[in-house]
């Protein structure tokens, strides 16, 4: 089996997991891959896509990732018109760079003090996730009832958000393939808040439960230190192991085709 997962990387000329980590078992693999470069991080998530995808079948229970960055970022979402949702004169200024992700929803401020996630799962072991409001269902209450432990309040609300006394704490998004779902997102817990609307116009799209609220009005930090959320996030899954070694081409080949080329951050929807 371990030769077969080598000839059809090896087919496909690009590959960023180390094939020592693939295996038959269902277990549910610990990710924690941080990048230099921004480019990288965002491009890894959809990189672990993708390797599942062509690992199908191998590794059916999928990864879970997380990062966290070490400087301001303005992430947009596959469908974002950046100047409606970024203020770009603002970001310009204070050098602050914006990326384009592979999956939906609006942008987002991120850097330290936001915990970054990703969860790649499969629709052989989780069929019903091929309805988009199940997938978020399913995984932002399972990440709501593992940080409730520690830090009790946390509440799934809107489409894809958490959130504490009626203030989103988390906001996601998911992306699918054939076989599999990507589902990330950003958990606050010692962010500098007015980063959010210094950078980002009001959002096009906004759930009921904001009521027309700015950000600095809407937004909170989970009052919880990093190593006690992150370990509350890896709890409300089966990790059973962790993945020490990847190699970077698959990334270095989506950083390079999109996640650093102007063309793909900016584009028109």
């Amino acid at each position: 089996m371990r030769q077969f997962a080598w000839t059809v990387l090896q087919s496909l000329n690009h590959h960023s997991v180390d094939l020592a980590y693939f295996n038959t078992s269902r277990a549910m693999k610990l990710i924690e891959q941080t990048f230099v470069e921004p480019a990288e991080n965002i491009a890894f998530d959809e990189a672990l896509l993708l390797d599942a995808a062509i690992m199908d079948g191998q590794n059916s229970f999928g990864f879970l990732r997380v990062w966290e960055p070490s400087q301001i970022l303005v992430i947009v979402g596959r469908g974002s018109a950046v100047a409606q949702e970024v203020d770009l004169v603002r970001c310009e200024k204070d050098g602050v760079p914006i990326f384009r992700r592979s999956s939906g929803g609006a942008a987002i401020v991120t850097g330290p003090g936001c915990l970054m996630y990703a969860v790649v799962l499969s629709y052989e072991q989780y069929p019903a996730l091929r309805a988009i409001d199940e997938a978020h269902r399913f995984v932002l209450s399972k990440m709501a009832t593992a940080i409730n432990k520690i830090a009790p309040g946390i509440e799934y609300r809107g489409i894809s958000d958490l959130a504490v006394a009626g203030k989103k704490v988390s906001g996601n998004a998911l992306r699918c393939v054939r076989n599999h779902l990507l589902y990330h997102g950003t958990l606050l817990y010692d962010m500098p808040l007015e980063d959010i609307g210094h950078y980002l116009h009001t959002p096009p799209r906004q759930p009921p439960y904001r009521k027309g609220r700015t950000h600095a009005d809407f937004v909170a930090n989970i009052s919880i230190s990093r190593e006690a959320l992150q370990a509350a996030v890896v709890s409300a899954w089966q990790i059973t192991g962790s993945c020490a070694q990847w190699s970077s081409e698959r990334t270095r080949q989506l950083v390079a085709e999109k996640y650093a080329c102007k063309n793909w951050t900016m584009k028109i929807p």
